[in-house]
């Protein structure tokens, strides 16, 4: 079997498609008067929107402008944005968030200031939970993934401090040292990554209902 293929086409496709803390990408369909208006931005996240089918109107920071199919559109981080659909016709659009760390959006007044944040459930974001995993093996799995995060960041501060030292006395090449740094910044990437992945499952848990 190949690797999946989506189409914006197919009503089965219409939802989100990946939810990683790296990324979360989606395919959303507007119907005429529709969109997300109340305004929020993201506290780590850059959001990419581009137009597929339809037209819509796009707020990010004040600023205003249409868009239609084939055309892009980002929302830096913090950068307060909504969007709604123009015209008779339904706006469907790609739209991805990295990173994709809960809570994910911040909502914001009409003055701008944010509200309070609100952890969403998985499940709103289409991904399936599972009930088996109980409260006390969460707190366990991220229990674990800050330890590792905490040696790797430990390893990686000693590793690039040293390399910085000998990279600043020395104007020669070092693709030794260049490589031993990249191999620590790679593990502490790969660490955040399943530690903003255990945070996302334990968060929403903490939140009352």
């Amino acid at each position: 079997m190949g690797f999946p293929v989506y189409d914006f086409r197919n009503p089965e496709h219409v939802k989100n498609l990946l939810v990683l803390p790296e990324m979360r990408s989606r395919i959303l369909k507007m119907e005429p008067g529709g969109g997300f208006n109340e305004r929020h931005s993201h506290d780590l996240g850059i959001e990419v929107f581009l137009i597929l089918q339809g037209h819509a109107e796009f707020e990010i920071e004040g600023e205003m402008e249409t868009l239609g199919p084939g055309q892009l559109c980002f929302a830096l981080v913090d950068q307060a944005h909504a969007v709604r659909v123009v015209g008779d016709e339904p706006v469907i659009m790609y739209l991805s968030v990295t990173p994709h760390i809960l809570p994910t959006h911040t909502g914001r007044t009409k003055e701008g200031e944010a509200k309070p944040v609100k952890f969403s459930s998985p499940a709103s974001y289409d991904v399936e939970v599972d009930k088996a995993l109980a409260r006390a093996d969460l707190i366990e799995r991220h229990r674990r993934a800050v330890h590792t995060f905490h040696d790797s960041a430990r390893s990686l501060t000693e590793a690039h401090q040293e390399g910085v030292d000998a990279l600043a006395a020395s104007s020669e090449q070092d693709e030794a040292l260049r490589n031993k740094m990249w191999e620590k910044l790679f593990r502490v990437h790969r660490d955040l990554s399943e530690l903003s992945d255990s945070w996302n499952d334990l968060a929403p848990t903490l939140q009352s209902k």
